[in-house]
């Protein structure tokens, strides 16, 4: 039996609600939404739009679904906001109106015309679906088709035949949505005047979802491709069927499933054809590569603004990739970087003010809406910045108000919240130029300083057991599905395993802001022929901080440790992606890897702490610990392993950060 906390207090939280939220997409919600007395947002939806469905024809002849609810009325012209989404628009039927998310629940009665899109292949839609489908370079014939030859045709069909619009076309969406927007920007139609892909996948081998540097993010991919890759009769009236784990405990459910190969072999017997796959791509190899979105993201024509949150457990690598990408190959352009404190797509909720125990003091989600996606949507779609007329006529829909919203517009390059202070803060750049690189050096005894080791040092390095048995679990309580608020969870379960190295800075007399990417430097043995290894960045609170009132719960917050970032490292791949190397056992190896990019002030009186472990489970696979196929592993391959992590003067273990100096804006 594995040892972790076992509170009497399960946490559960659909994987489905976090991926539709904010999109148009109802998934198992819309349906719900109709029985019954209609709810008011539908009422107003009615009352106030039109519904037509469409199936347009794209270049190669395929007929792809669109729901667009048009304003009824008819004296104003109005620009069209495009979602094109794989997880359907249920319920379909002219006559049968979904419920609103995301942006037609928010801004309907701005005046927009909404269209959403089964995309190739899905629900509705003709064609064949295909994940993550690669952009083409060259797209010379009628077959040469992708996701934005698809957004593409749409648009083009969309401003020819949709009464009342004013030529004018956004294009927004969360998670795969964000996948699709992002897309559509590349040789992006003239009518197209702003995207915002927001959490948008962009590498599922590097970042996104599914693995981090190699690491399979194993609860992600199993309870998310076990529901997406159900082949149903009637996809538009059925909906696929939740997993039965018997369980509670996702940590027993996926420790009792053994090697990965017993995922299909036990439980999706062939019917999962992407989980298929994965397995079969063990490394960053062409198949993957061609899946690189953000390598595509050029020839870009249109304003972006890419959003995400610091706190994203599933596409906070897409976020800040895709805006880096689209910077550095479209020089010019406009193009924002919007980061707030939020879980996966949380700025699409109603409310966000806290996530699991951490609060940010502030309805984070509102102020976004009404700081920074409205006005980005008025000013380009609406305002003087979008002068494309539709028919000669000069009325673009914007009323008074949203004409004085749009000459106001002016949101700087970077708009990010900083955690641990709660604060919105803007810059010209991200990360900020005012920023300077330094170290943060593991030393013998557990200390954690600026300072380089000296040779003073107790001891050359510390050691661990590595148990693929035992693996360290990645919270300190019970759950079935991976939970959102894992990212700012109390690490302090974790700091008294024997198998989790735990260093940390004296009391801060001062406040210490990062603000960039991190990047993990490690002189590391095994005693295997592979290892992971986990770096987490945590903020130890001072141990008079307030708790929750009321606080039925009894939270001691007291020298919480709350998690900033963690990010795993897959040992064979320190040296490359595409040909995984073993370790010699006991040979002595430096590791570096870059971690997702933090906005974080730690506060005077608290302390900064790294953790290394070398498992984090059932988030990440279990590393056998013997060089192999892990996709193929059997039970043989695992094995313990002794790990030591080294800092001396000739091999010292670092994180390297970005520390923003205090004069910074």
């Amino acid at each position: 039996m594995n040892q972790r906390p076992r509170p009497s207090a399960s946490r559960f939280r659909s994987r489905y609600w976090r991926i539709a939220i904010g999109t148009f997409s109802v998934v198992f919600i819309g349906s719900a939404a109709v029985i019954g007395a209609p709810s008011p947002e539908v009422v107003y939806l009615k009352e106030h739009y039109t519904k037509y469905e469409y199936k347009i024809p794209m270049r190669d002849g395929v007929r792809l679904f669109t729901a667009v609810y048009v304003p009824k009325d008819t004296d104003k012209r109005y620009p069209i906001l495009l979602t094109r989404t794989p997880y359907s628009l249920k319920p379909y039927g002219e006559d049968v109106y979904a419920y609103p998310h995301g942006p037609m629940n928010y801004y309907a009665k701005e005046g927009f015309i909404f269209a959403l899109q089964d995309v190739r292949g899905r629900y509705s839609s003709e064609g064949k679906f295909v994940h993550v489908r690669p952009l083409l370079d060259d797209k010379s014939g009628a077959n040469d088709i992708d996701e934005s030859t698809d957004a593409y045709d749409t648009i083009d069909w969309l401003v020819k035949n949709v009464s009342g619009n004013n030529g004018r076309v956004g294009m927004i969406g969360i998670s795969y949505p964000g996948f699709y927007a992002a897309c559509g920007m590349v040789d992006s139609h003239p009518a197209l005047k702003c995207v915002s892909p927001q959490a948008p996948v962009s590498d599922w081998f590097m970042g996104d979802d599914f693995h981090h540097n190699g690491c399979l993010f194993l609860d992600d991919a199993f309870g998310f491709l076990g529901t997406f890759e159900q082949k149903l009769d009637d996809p538009t009236r059925e909906s696929p069927k939740p997993f039965d784990y018997k369980t509670p405990d996702g940590y027993e459910f996926y420790l009792s499933l053994g090697p990965l190969p017993n995922a299909d072999r036990k439980y999706f017997k062939g019917k999962i054809a992407f989980w298929d796959e994965i397995m079969a791509h063990p490394t960053y190899d062409a198949w993957w590569r061609a899946r690189r979105m953000p390598s595509h993201l050029k020839n870009i024509h249109t304003a972006v603004m890419t959003v995400g949150g610091w706190n994203d457990a599933e596409d906070l690598y897409g976020t800040l990739n895709v805006y880096r990408e689209t910077e550095r190959r479209n020089p010019g352009i406009y193009n924002v970087l919007v980061m707030g404190p939020w879980s996966h797509g949380e700025w699409s909720a109603p409310k966000a003010d806290h996530l699991g125990h951490v609060n940010f003091d502030a309805n984070t989600a509102k102020y976004y809406r009404d700081h920074f996606e409205l006005p980005f949507l008025i000013h380009f779609l609406k305002g003087d910045a979008a002068d494309n007329k539709s028919g000669g006529s000069s009325n673009t829909g914007a009323s008074a108000g949203d004409e004085a919203e749009a000459k106001k517009f002016n949101l700087a390059e970077a708009n990010v919240f900083e955690t641990g202070t709660n604060q919105w803060r803007h810059f010209d750049a991200w990360p900020p130029k005012n920023t300077v690189e330094k170290s943060l050096y593991l030393h013998s005894g557990g200390r954690l300083s600026f300072d380089a080791p000296t040779a003073d040092e107790k001891s050359a390095f510390d050691q661990y057991i590595s148990d693929p048995a035992k693996p360290v679990p990645y919270i300190g309580s019970i759950a079935l599905d991976r939970t959102a608020e894992y990212m700012v969870d109390d690490q302090r379960f974790a700091a008294t395993r024997p198998d989790v190295l735990v260093y940390q800075t004296d009391v801060l007399t001062s406040d210490v802001t990062f603000a960039g990417p991190i990047s993990a430097r490690l002189e590391v043995s095994t005693s295997g022929t592979d290892s992971d290894f986990v770096v987490k960045l945590i903020d130890v609170y001072s141990n008079n901080f307030p708790n929750p009132d009321p606080n039925p719960k009894n939270m001691q917050m007291g020298e919480y440790q709350q998690l900033v970032r963690g990010e795993p490292m897959r040992g064979k791949f320190r040296n490359s992606y595409e040909k995984p190397e073993p370790f010699t056992p006991g040979q002595q190896v430096a590791m570096n890897w870059t971690m997702p990019d933090v906005f974080h002030t730690f506060r005077r009186g608290h302390r900064i702490m790294i953790q290394v472990q070398s498992s984090w489970f059932p988030l990440i696979d279990r590393n056998p610990q013997t060089f192999c196929d892990i996709n193929r592993a059997t039970a043989d391959d695992f094995q313990k392993a002794t790990e030591r992590v080294y800092h001396s003067p000739q091999a010292a273990s670092a994180v390297h950060v970005r520390v923003l100096m205090p004069t910074a804006n």
